[in-house]
């Protein structure tokens, strides 16, 4: 886990730095600075608009009664994309905006949920998911 955590804090920003240098190249500095502003201020719309939409779902759920597993899990991917878009960078912002299409964040969920079946059978330890 840290090797992967090392490597996603040193790759990560290397490839952004090149994407920042061969765009820069290509359409200029404040062009692309210009670019960075308005993904960032996109992303910040999208995400507050996901998340508005994913509370007013939880608390219908709470309403009925109903545990809201499904609308938690859509609300640690929106906080997520968040702060995946605070970073500034095209790979970042791109990556972000993937978790918060609600069409993409099914793959996300469906990934997150073998992913925590595996570690749960593993460790003996028997959750359903709906």
């Amino acid at each position: 886990m840290l090797f992967k955590l090392l490597l996603a804090f040193t790759l990560i920003p290397v490839a952004e730095i090149y994407v920042f240098i061969k765009l820069g190249g290509s359409i200029g500095a404040l062009n692309t600075i210009v670019i960075i502003i308005l993904t960032a201020f996109a992303g910040a719309y999208l995400a507050r608009m996901e998340g508005t939409r994913t509370l007013l779902q939880i608390r219908a759920s709470l309403d009925q009664g109903v545990m809201p597993a499904e609308e938690m899990v859509d609300a640690l991917i929106i906080f997520l994309a968040g702060v995946v878009l605070l970073t500034p960078g095209f790979i970042t912002d791109a990556a972000g905006l993937l978790l918060l299409i609600p069409a993409s964040r099914g793959w996300f969920k469906k990934l997150i949920r073998k992913k925590l079946e595996g570690s749960l059978d593993r460790n003996h330890i028997d959750i359903t998911f709906r």
